[in-house]
């Protein structure tokens, strides 16, 4: 058997893969991925996903440099979702955070912004929309 004969997939073929420091513990992001992208996170030992958006395989880091080493490959109970701990080279967020959860949502006065941008998506990957990144 396998490493991916007792993943579940849902029915586009995708799965949840969380991504957390594994020295921090901290979580940086929730991207997809396929048994493509598994694998090839597998084979070399840097996280790559499916974007949904953009209907293709990419490896974290392509664009910006800020790659994710794998430290270690979970699934959970059911085999329908990976946690991949990371060794994070700059930061996770395309939007320049170290993590993708920066939105803390503040009692009663809305969604606020918390941490402070490691790098200005602008000068990293243009002008693009976030789409495109």
């Amino acid at each position: 058997m396998t490493v991916t004969e007792k993943l579940k997939f849902n029915k586009d073929g995708l799965m949840p893969a969380i991504v957390q420091d594994a020295e921090s513990g901290e979580i940086l992001m929730l991207a997809y991925m396929n048994r493509e992208a598994f694998e090839l996170t597998v084979k070399t030992g840097k996280t790559h996903f499916y974007s949904r958006s953009r209907k293709k395989l990419w490896c974290k880091g392509e664009t910006s440099g800020n790659v994710q080493t794998v430290a270690a490959v979970y699934t959970d109970c059911d085999y329908d979702t990976i946690l991949v701990k990371v060794a994070q080279k700059g930061a996770a967020c395309h939007e320049g955070y170290q993590t993708c959860f920066h939105h803390l949502l503040d009692s009663g006065a809305g969604w606020k912004i918390v941490g402070e941008k490691a790098f200005d998506p602008d000068e990293v990957y243009g002008k693009q929309s976030k789409q495109e990144k």
